[in-house]
């Protein structure tokens, strides 16, 4: 009686589909969803007949995929069947159900070589691949409806609980302004929704909000990742790299040789020490320091190399280390932007004598504040850090050395275990979609390179443009954001002038600094997004 009230209720829908649109986002039906309005199966139906109404009465376009149809008209069929105790009237019944709701919804194209494009995902299945392959690549602002947990987890195109579309709206959803995000981590969160509740609900259910259980259980998984011996989590990258100066017991006078062409931590954290930041050029095509100048810029009281794997890439670490070695010197990576990116098959972050990186939200695996970790499997410094990064206490209320309240706090780290549960995947996309950017940019507009011998996790996606701001501006107008890392090399910043000193001259620092240009890159970006992109830049070049 059920299966022949709703077929009734499908056979009496008004069939005429206003063609005003109330909204801009697509709404593409898993087959799950479609079954249970067909059938009335499980406690969502209603949800799934409200979603479906919508579209009905004009107020947003649907759409199927060919290959779910087959599936659906089976489980249609197998249920007329149990009911009516005859099979051709439940083949007559099936069909002119699927007939009517074919009325309102809309087909994706057929299925054709699209099976040779797909990127797998774990744990995923090539019909739900298939959906998302054919909706990224034919329609603008696809939104799939869906009950499947892979779906609402995993993929890399928005998709929503029926449920979650009634009680939200499809306002919620819609991207009218047609711009692409710089970093994407709406698309990110929207897909890690249920575990960072889980870890969030857990953090505030036991109210250990400092040192809580969440920072040993990450700093496990970070070694884990990494292969260091030892993770000591901060409260910014910043912190992370002046807790491993202290560790290293500089001091007033002594230099730390570094790059001019970082984010300014990098220097930062020297001078606060009343250290001198000593500055050596960049290797042109990389963006990195250029290590055959480091030697030449040693003189008795440098202590530290600081080389920065800017861009989602190390530099040139085996020779950094060698030189290191020679001199009796220690190596700090600045890995803010390269953690998850790997050099001769070692992760970055365990390269050197300590590595540091930043989880701010825009890096490759962020938090949604402020946090970073340390890296080393020196077991002594480790035991220096964990005591600084706590004011210097060996002990409650005992002070052996120098500190700072330099903690990640346990919310923190409970986001960042929610998002490495999903960052096998995300660096596998950013490879990927970074190997994709450079080879429709090929012979057309210059890009960082990329080493054959290491990895890149594309903090930012850069190329070098002439005419910067005039681009910018062009791109601006096509709906692309962009951003400058570094504009202003700071070796020409007025803070570090009389601070600092230059080994050489950093020629290449100073050309890169305006030539230099990043576009928009996460693990979430589409690659009709991407297509967007590079042929806007490819268009403003023209101009």
């Amino acid at each position: 009686m059920i299966i022949r009230r709703f077929k009734m209720h499908w056979r009496n829908v008004i069939l005429a589909v206003n063609t005003h649109k109330q909204t801009d986002v697509q709404l593409v039906f898993d087959t799950n969803i479609l079954v249970d309005a067909l059938t009335a199966r499980g406690q969502y139906f209603a949800y799934a007949v409200d979603v479906l109404e919508m579209v009905r009465d004009g107020k947003v376009e649907g759409w199927y995929a060919h290959h779910t149809l087959t599936t659906v008209y089976y489980l249609l069929e197998r249920g007329f069947a149990a009911e009516t105790q005859n099979r051709k009237t439940a083949t007559d019944l099936a069909q002119t159900l699927l007939r009517e709701l074919l009325q309102f919804l809309k087909p994706l194209p057929q299925v054709g070589d699209e099976l040779l494009h797909i990127q797998p995902v774990p744990g995923d299945d090539l019909e739900d691949l298939l959906i998302f392959h054919l909706a990224s690549s034919y329609l603008p602002n696809p939104l799939v409806v869906t009950r499947d947990k892979w779906f609402l987890q995993h993929a890399s195109l928005a998709a929503a609980h029926p449920k979650e579309i009634i009680e939200r709206g499809l306002t919620a959803w819609e991207r009218r302004d047609r711009s692409i995000p710089f970093t994407d981590l709406t698309a990110q969160q929207h897909c890690i929704r249920p575990q960072l509740e889980r870890n969030i609900h857990r953090v505030l259910h036991h109210g250990q909000y400092i040192m809580g259980p969440e920072v040993a259980e990450l700093e496990g998984k970070l070694t884990e990742y990494t292969g260091a011996k030892h993770c000591i989590t901060v409260a910014s990258g910043t912190e992370a790299l002046l807790i491993a100066l202290v560790a290293l017991d500089i001091k007033p006078g002594d230099e730390i040789i570094t790059t001019p062409f970082t984010f300014v931590a990098t220097a930062e954290v020297i001078a606060l020490l009343g250290a001198t930041p000593v500055f050596v050029d960049i290797e042109p095509d990389t963006c990195n320091i250029d290590a055959s100048k480091i030697e030449a810029a040693i003189s008795p009281q440098t202590k530290a190399i600081m080389p920065v794997s800017l861009y989602g890439q190390p530099a040139d670490m085996d020779e950094i280390n060698a030189i290191a070695a020679r001199h009796g010197l220690a190596v700090i990576e600045d890995a803010a932007q390269s953690f998850g990116a790997e050099y001769k098959g070692r992760k970055s972050c365990n390269l050197s004598t300590i590595g540091c990186t930043s989880f701010f939200p825009s890096k490759p695996l962020g938090c949604y504040g402020d946090g970073g970790a340390i890296f080393t499997s020196d077991d002594r410094l480790a035991k220096a850090m964990r005591e600084i990064r706590v004011h210097g206490q060996e002990k409650r209320y005992v002070h052996t050395r120098i500190g700072v309240g330099g903690r990640m706090d346990t919310l923190q780290c409970a986001v960042v275990l929610a998002k490495l549960e999903r960052f096998a995947w995300e660096v596998e996309q950013r490879l990927r979609i970074g190997d994709r950017y450079n080879d429709l940019f090929a012979g057309k507009v210059p890009m960082v390179t990329q080493r054959p011998d290491r990895t890149s996790v594309f903090a930012q996606y850069t190329v070098f443009i002439e005419n910067r701001e005039q681009v910018q501006e062009s791109l601006k107008a096509a709906g692309v954001p962009t951003a400058v890392h570094y504009p202003i090399p700071l070796n020409r910043q007025s803070a570090y002038g009389a601070l600092s000193r230059i080994s050489g001259n950093v020629l290449s620092s100073d050309a890169m600094a305006g030539r230099v240009m990043s576009l928009p890159m996460s693990a979430d970006l589409s690659q009709q997004e991407q297509d967007q992109i590079v042929k806007a830049v490819i268009e403003a070049l023209s101009k």
